[in-house]
């Protein structure tokens, strides 16, 4: 066997290694061409580089928000409005802020965390599909910001209203600042999630994944799984449950009418190069 052959044999084993064997992170973040087969081991290992990779933002947000704790906590208090926020615990206070910190990190991190998504998907996607990675994070990024802003302006405050609205007479209402804080971002962020739902509704359709006619025939499903989803996401009140619901079902029309469209624009152009 000559030189030339050993050297091709060990560059073939190594291409081999790299693919079957765990990749590095720079490796993982190559181009993948589209009919490139790649390993299971490799996508778990992505996984894994691509999830670091987000802690370690999420860690850094989060160290930069705990500095300003106070301020974040007079903000997040303000759908309150006069109720008084206590602490019964005495590493409650201090937990509280750690919270706040965590979750505002969330908040901040969801551009990188939409990015690092989108391109552990994309190695599945066609060439033509890929280029969506700006248009989803951005379009993520802002439909988050709307979600989150309709549910501190809107749903916190007259949420928060309606509930303890119910303790009067004998019953003062005395929340704790740890409850309070795990219930209102959790609401922040499902409805920042939820209202990516035209996103993907379009992306899908873009993709030809699915078309605005079965959609529209899953309506009544769809408009159940609606209230299943606010009943599991918020507290066990048809108040809350419904306010969450609607907005999921607007945006499931509003979706529907968009994907109606660019599926007219796409037979358009098809027929158009057909001709």
């Amino acid at each position: 066997m000559s030189r030339d052959n050993i050297d091709t044999d060990s560059e073939n084993g190594g291409a081999d290694q790299k693919h079957g064997g765990i990749p590095n992170a720079k490796d993982l973040f190559r181009k993948v061409e589209s009919d490139e087969k790649l390993p299971f081991t490799y996508h778990l290992e992505e996984l894994r580089v691509r999830l670091i990779y987000c802690a370690v933002v999420i860690a850094l947000f989060f160290a930069l928000l705990y500095s300003f704790s106070d301020a974040l906590f007079e903000i997040v208090r303000r759908p309150m409005g006069d109720y008084e926020i206590i602490s019964i615990a005495p590493a409650e206070a201090f937990f509280a802020y750690m919270k706040i910190s965590f979750y505002g990190a969330i908040v901040l991190a969801m551009p990188v965390l939409l990015y690092h998504t989108w391109q552990f998907i994309a190695p599945g996607l066609l060439e033509g599909e890929k280029r969506y990675t700006s248009a989803f994070v951005i379009a993520g990024s802002i439909f988050f910001v709307i979600g989150a802003s309709f549910c501190y302006f809107l749903v916190l405050p007259y949420g928060m209203e309606f509930l303890l609205g119910f303790a009067e007479g004998a019953i003062k209402p005395q929340i704790t600042v740890g409850n309070y804080i795990s219930f209102s971002f959790r609401l922040l962020i499902a409805f920042g999630l939820i209202f990516q739902l035209p996103i993907i509704i379009i992306i899908l359709t873009k993709l030809g994944i699915v078309t605005p006619d079965s959609l529209a025939s899953k309506r009544a499903y769809f408009i159940v799984g609606s209230f299943v989803i606010a009943a599991i996401l918020t507290p066990p009140d048809v108040f809350t449950q419904t306010v969450m619901a609607l907005p999921i079902i607007i945006l499931f029309e509003s979706s529907l009418l968009v994907s109606r469209f660019i599926n007219k624009k796409s037979e358009q152009k098809e027929d158009g190069d057909e001709k």
